[in-house]
């Protein structure tokens, strides 16, 4: 008997990589150009996936055939088509071909870029890239630019930078060192869950967000936020950041950055403007108008995986202050000390690893050019008014806040009302019963496999949200979507479809 030890299994298959390679290439080309074949949403029931895969990995090596195989049977009709045309839920995004070639590469090079000399040219094409953009942003040099993966983590470095710039003993001390004076954030009560998670993973306790009153068109009222601040520090607290939005997520409305930022100088406050979804409007001239004041913010952020056909996940975060974030997290260990004096990405977060995820967003804006990229955005404006349009112009529906960018608000307000409402020609016995409805007719859209719509809660009442955003998205497709939602509600009221 040989005492030998069993063979190594075999290095990868680089021909049979090379086959499949290209034979996926192809299948991605197909989904890409023709993702309307499958049904936005999945009809599938929770552990339907789970259920149809082995309990536990296989012993022996499987071939890239049989691993496809199971992708297209289980995978792909469990999936939520982000990238059909008919998506219209939450924000509407892209994976463009540039962007899924880049992280191909991407996953191909294998780069970790913590340190400068990890790799040096995902650090710097970083740089570039998001130089680029912000250039075309309208953003001044002054701002310095880092790429995290979601704008929640680029909020809660932003308030974890002005929770160093206010009180720097924190870091070491943590908390106590303040000596029981509270720190408060202030944001809109339309902004984002994110801030609030960001204040607890900070230690500061959800008690410490103020989020305050909004306006008829749901815009933060400056008037109120200089109240709550000066209230703040009559009680003892020590008012710390102002979070403003541009773009919320449930109405996309803009609060006035402008006044918010002359309170935020006057109180000597780190101001961070959330623009995930709507900062890439700031290149166009039409929109312009709507960022004026955020120059003077400490921090932004701006999503391109969102509204600038770069795949999920790329965060762009850019901070006047960015001195002020390596402070907050810089934590450098003998063995990753290095001598070159290069500018680190692992300096900027909680994050060491590093992915090479400006090499997606370079490639998206040679590809498309700023010119291109300005005519998708403004044509999505432009189908999302047209639907908007169509909302105003039906006696039976309701649009329930402005339409800035690329989403619309709306529900149904039949006059004819159900039978237990009473004779017909009544109007719906109340906001309830109209929640209800709309619900329902949500859910029967969203069951056609055409259409996604989501939804929120505005003033109490469900508003269901159309989100125009993908790169392939034409008026057809919107079209579609009135339809299927004209569709819906005659069959729930049994009038006849508009």
């Amino acid at each position: 008997m040989s005492d030998a030890p069993p063979a190594a299994p075999a290095a990868d298959d680089l021909d049979a990589f090379r086959r499949h390679g290209h034979e996926l290439i192809d299948w991605v080309a197909d989904y890409l150009g023709g993702a309307e074949r499958y049904p936005v949403l999945p009809s599938v029931a929770p552990g339907d996936v789970r259920r149809a895969l082995p309990a536990s990995a296989p012993e022996q090596g499987e071939t890239y055939a049989a691993i496809l195989d199971d992708f297209e049977r289980v995978l792909v009709p469990a999936l939520t088509h982000w990238n059909h045309p008919g998506f219209f839920g939450y924000f509407a995004i892209t994976a463009s071909a540039p962007g899924v070639l880049a992280e191909l590469l991407s996953a191909a090079l294998n780069q970790q870029a913590m340190l400068w000399r990890t790799s040096p040219a995902a650090t710097e094409l970083e740089e570039v890239a998001l130089g680029w953009l912000r250039q075309l942003l309208g953003l001044p040099e002054a701002f310095e630019g880092v790429i995290y993966d979601t704008a929640s983590i680029s909020t809660l470095h932003a308030l974890a930078a002005a929770r160093e710039a206010i009180a720097p003993e924190v870091r070491e001390h943590g908390m106590q060192a303040l000596g029981g004076r509270a720190l408060r954030v202030y944001g809109s009560e339309q902004a984002h869950s994110s801030v609030e998670k960001a204040v607890i993973l900070l230690g500061l306790g959800q008690a410490s967000l103020v989020k305050v009153p909004c306006d008829h068109e749901f815009r933060m009222r400056p008037e109120l936020l200089r109240a709550a601040i000066e209230t703040d520090r009559r009680a003892g607290a020590i008012p710390m950041a102002v979070v403003a939005t541009v773009g919320t997520t449930s109405t996309t409305s803009v609060d006035p950055v402008a006044a918010i930022a002359e309170i935020c100088d006057e109180q000597r406050l780190w101001l961070h403007v959330d623009a995930a979804y709507a900062g890439v409007t700031a290149m166009l001239p039409s929109c312009r108008s709507r960022f004026a004041g955020w120059e003077a913010a400490s921090s932004i952020v701006v999503n391109p995986h969102k509204w600038l056909f770069t795949p999920f996940d790329l965060s762009a975060f850019y901070c006047r202050r960015m001195d002020v974030v390596r402070q907050a997290f810089s934590l450098v260990p003998p063995y990753l000390r290095a001598s070159d004096g290069a500018r680190n990405l692992m300096d900027t977060g909680v994050q060491l690893g590093r992915r090479f995820r400006a090499l997606k967003l370079w490639m998206v804006l040679r590809h498309f050019g700023a010119s291109g990229i300005r005519a998708h955005l403004e044509e999505h404006m432009r189908l999302a008014r047209l639907f908007a349009g169509w909302v105003d112009a039906h006696p039976d529906m309701e649009r329930l806040a402005p339409v800035p960018f690329s989403v619309v608000c709306f529900r149904a307000v039949p006059t004819q009302g159900p039978a237990a409402a009473g004779a017909p020609g009544s109007r719906w016995p109340d906001d309830a019963a109209l929640d209800q409805l709309n619900e329902r007719l949500l859910e029967a859209v969203n069951a056609s496999g055409e259409v996604f719509l989501s939804s929120t809660r505005l003033h109490g009442r469900l508003v269901l949200r159309l989100a125009v955003g993908h790169l392939r998205t034409t008026e057809a497709h919107v079209t579609r979507a009135w339809q299927r939602v004209g569709e819906a509600l005659a069959a729930l009221t049994d009038e006849p479809a508009p």
